[in-house]
């Protein structure tokens, strides 16, 4: 296992912006979730090896941030979040209505490894909640509607 070319470049350029290797251990395990799709043990290892940094430590900064998979998820991984302003204008509705359209429970991914549903904490939207995230997308102000927008554009 180790980074494409492509991959091994940009590692590369991280590491400059850095004073020390061990600072960019953060954005070289975003690299990674990118290139590998979630952080499996053997992963956590080959970057712990890159960086020239414990495994454990590793390991313990994967585990820490919920950004970062440490199962494999789907194509489009949906983050719908849970927290207060969202709750109070109805989201866990809306958890529900992904649920019956994906047939997936939190936490699941569609047998056709399309779509993964989570609920995280905050994603920072609460003047315009409820809101989630689509990989690197985010969506807000929703709606039963909007979702069905959203998730007819993805198939």
């Amino acid at each position: 296992m180790e980074f494409s070319k492509e991959t091994r470049k940009k590692f590369e350029q991280v590491l400059q912006r850095y004073p020390r290797k061990e600072a960019a251990l953060l954005p070289t395990l975003y690299l990674a979730q990118e290139e590998f799709g979630y952080l499996s043990a053997e992963v956590v290892q080959y970057v712990a090896e890159l960086m020239e940094i414990p495994a454990p430590r590793v390991y313990g900064v994967a585990t820490f941030y919920t950004m970062f998979n440490k199962e494999p998820v789907g194509r489009y991984h949906i983050q719908v979040c849970s927290n207060v302003s969202c709750a109070l204008r109805g989201v866990e509705q809306l958890v529900e209505y992904l649920k019956e359209k994906l047939k997936i429970n939190v936490g699941e991914t569609t047998p056709d490894k399309k779509f993964t549903l989570s609920t995280v904490e905050c994603l920072g939207f609460c003047d315009n909640s409820p809101a989630m995230q689509i990989n690197d997308d985010y969506y807000s102000d929703l709606t039963r509607d909007k979702i069905d927008e959203i998730l007819e554009k993805l198939k």
